[in-house]
């Protein structure tokens, strides 16, 4: 026990040697270049603005207009809705994919589990087209209800569900296997001695797995979250033209506006919105690393 409790010491001291630092720089250093500059970048050039004699001068005004825009915070109204809708969704239904994966000792549930991570293998622009071929006008259904004699279906296309749609089976695959990781925590044993007690399935689900995979439920929002918010083909194919999503909407104010400084200065609202999601992350990580 002497030696293995000394060997433990070494390679704690080990970990923060010349060593593990050597071989943490070069990650560092790119996630400084690559994240961390362009974002201070970002900040500065959108509050030192550029008069026209040429001086820079501090000013807010950017994000004094975009406070202001009716069309932006319309915008930004959506993002968040379609963010919040599509957390919900995924949570309802990727939960009871993952409970049924965990605990089945059926042969059906590899089959379960090829069809939840079939999405991760789909393109986003096929899945949009697939979309609109199957519940878009004139599209799958409506030929099907209509061989039916059935009222013809409102499709979602080009409405605001119809990106919430797209982005929750996008989202699927991540959220179920997230989620499936954090059910490995959860021992059968505890399971079958709350059952051998009278505990009922919900009363098992509500006081012995849930509580054990919040941690997961938090990073699988986060994940979806941070997915949503840069998402840009679904909302661009998918959504409607007024208002439309955060993503859409600073392509087109970069490229059809030609307002670079107004496309930043949504990038760092956007970046503000999604470091909130992102410290949940980083917090249930460092929980875990917790001794």
């Amino acid at each position: 026990m002497t030696i293995v409790a000394e060997g433990s010491t070494g390679t704690n001291e080990n970990r923060g040697g010349p060593i593990g630092l050597l071989l943490v720089a070069l990650p560092v250093f790119l996630v400084c270049w690559l994240v961390i500059w362009p974002i201070i970048s970002a900040v500065m050039r959108t509050l030192w603005l550029t008069s026209e004699t040429g001086e820079k001068r501090f000013s807010t005004e950017t994000y004094q207009f975009f406070f202001s825009d009716p069309y932006s915070l319309s915008n930004l109204s959506l993002t968040l809705w379609t963010t919040c809708v599509c957390a919900l969704l995924l949570l309802l239904v990727c939960l009871p994919i993952a409970l049924y994966l965990r605990f089945s000792t059926s042969k059906v549930a590899a089959y379960v589990q090829g069809l939840a991570i079939f999405p991760m293998f789909v393109p986003s622009i096929i899945l949009s087209f697939a979309f609109i071929r199957v519940l878009g006008p004139n599209g799958t259904v409506d030929l099907l209800l209509n061989a039916a004699s059935l009222p013809k279906m409102r499709s979602p296309y080009l409405t605001p569900w119809g990106p919430v749609i797209g982005l929750v089976w996008d989202n699927i695959p991540l959220t179920v296997l997230i989620l499936l990781a954090g059910l490995g925590s959860v021992s059968n044993q505890a399971i079958e001695a709350a059952r051998d007690v009278g505990a009922g399935k919900l009363a098992v689900l509500w006081h012995i797995i849930l509580p054990r995979i919040v941690n997961s439920i938090l990073v699988a929002i986060s994940f979806a979250v941070l997915g949503i918010f840069s998402a840009f083909t679904l909302p661009y194919i998918l959504g409607p033209a007024a208002p439309e999503l955060i993503g859409p909407f600073m392509q087109r104010t970069f490229r059809d506006l030609y307002d670079p400084i107004n496309a930043i200065t949504q990038a760092v609202i956007t970046f503000g919105f999604c470091i909130v999601f992102g410290l949940f992350y980083v917090r249930s990580v460092a929980k875990n690393r917790a001794p």
